[in-house]
């Protein structure tokens, strides 16, 4: 894409996010060091180090012109981490005032069994002893955000899928993390994304709605469609809504990864999860609900691409 059109499409894009944000509905990426966003999101010229393009300078400092389009952005890297408050000031402050970030709460709250992967080392296969640890939450994660609660949209709580034997069933999940819950302090919104469908009822529904917790429409491989989640009863459980729109139906991550990589562009275009986005986004203002709303890279092979068509069509 040419310097002219890059930023045409930039300009158009920032102008309709920035309608929808008036109507307090953000929508951004999931994350945002892609270098194959490099000539349509970001300016190439901007991270040149001696002459040539710097992979580290990019990422350092991407964040800032990456919120000259967006105004929001989920930071899935928080899923991996505690971050020191060192890191959270160094973030914040590449951000305008009344950006809004979305963070995952680290798995080490949420992995009730650590997955059988070299990424897990010895602890492969073995229960977390910190699984919904809400003392470990509060001091090495919600403590050092408390100073910047004005700019973070939602806490979410991802639940990796549970393999067969880890709950007899919801009933055993929901009693699990209903007092975890109504633990947390006040301040922050919350939200849950789980990846099991035999869990989708209303019993997990009753549980996030009694906690003002919200449910995460997510788009996964072995999620139901966006559309059939908004479709059940009480599925919109709390004053707003998030969403993240991650994969197709039926598609393993890795298998997206090597399809798109490095996402320059959408390849593979998803009419059902487009539909179920502007759903989300047509309930929200309806009910004048906040909505948080993500599209990731590994969708279709361009989150940009994906939100400008989804948000082109009327609203």
């Amino acid at each position: 894409m040419s310097d002219p059109e890059s930023e045409a499409f930039r300009g158009r894009l920032a102008e309709s996010l920035a309608r929808l944000k008036r109507e307090r509905i953000w929508v951004g990426g999931s994350s945002w060091k892609y270098e194959g966003w490099l000539g349509r999101i970001y300016t190439r010229s901007r991270y040149l180090s001696r002459g040539k393009f710097s992979k580290k300078l990019f990422e350092a400092e991407c964040l800032r012109e990456y919120c000259e389009t967006f105004p929001t952005v989920c930071g899935d890297f928080a899923f991996y981490q505690f971050p020191v408050e060192s890191f959270w000031q160094k973030l914040f402050a590449q951000t305008p005032a009344g950006f809004q970030l979305a963070l995952k709460v680290p798995e080490q709250i949420t992995c009730r069994l650590f997955p059988q992967h070299p990424r897990y080392g010895a602890q492969g296969g073995l229960a977390n002893p910190s699984f919904l640890d809400f003392f470990l939450l509060r001091e090495a994660f919600l403590r050092p955000l408390d100073v910047h609660r004005e700019k973070i949209a939602v806490l979410i709580f991802e639940f990796g899928a549970f393999p067969k034997g880890s709950f007899s069933g919801v009933r055993e999940f929901v009693e699990l993390l209903d007092p975890f819950l109504s633990a947390l302090p006040q301040g922050f919104r919350y939200a849950v994304e789980i990846r099991n469908e035999e869990f989708l009822g209303p019993e997990y529904f009753d549980c996030l709605r009694n906690q003002g917790v919200a449910h995460v429409f997510n788009a996964w491989a072995r999620m139901p469609e966006l559309k059939d989640q908004i479709a059940m009863p009480g599925s919109f459980t709390a004053d707003f809504v998030v969403s993240r729109a991650l994969l197709r139906r039926g598609r393993p991550y890795a298998q997206a990864v090597q399809l798109f990589a490095p996402y320059t562009e959408v390849q593979d275009p998803n009419p059902e999860a487009r539909a179920g986005l502007r759903e989300l986004i047509e309930r929200a203002r309806e009910a004048r609900r906040a909505a948080y709303i993500y599209v990731n890279n590994r969708l279709e092979g361009n989150s940009p691409g994906t939100i400008q068509a989804v948000i082109d069509q009327p609203l």
